[in-house]
């Protein structure tokens, strides 16, 4: 097998049919988990907020210099929200709606 280490191959030869078996289902339930946990991801890369440090004066009255512009979307909507942490919490300012237009 090209893509498993020679240790492994090794070592999986010395099994017999039954721990082959084994293997077999642990390494498809493993694969499974990973490519679960690799859609999870690109679903939160997708979806998750787009964050964009801030700096400069305009920001409301009540944001913090250290807050971030988030975008948001609610029910196929994108929004603008400041946030920022406040101690244990996070902290959040409506902006307005991404596309305006």
């Amino acid at each position: 097998m090209q893509d498993v280490p020679d240790d492994i191959e090794d070592r999986l030869e010395e099994l017999t049919p039954r721990q082959l078996d084994q293997v077999s289902r642990l390494a498809e339930r493993l694969a499974e988990d990973q490519r679960r946990e690799q859609r999870i991801e690109e679903k939160e890369e997708r979806d998750d907020e787009v964050r964009t440090d801030i700096r400069g004066d305009n920001l409301p009255d009540g944001v913090p210099g250290k807050a971030t512009l988030t975008k948001k979307k609610i029910n196929s909507n994108e929004y603008w929200y400041w946030q920022w942490r406040d101690g244990e919490k996070i902290r959040s300012q409506y902006k307005g709606p991404v596309d305006s237009s």
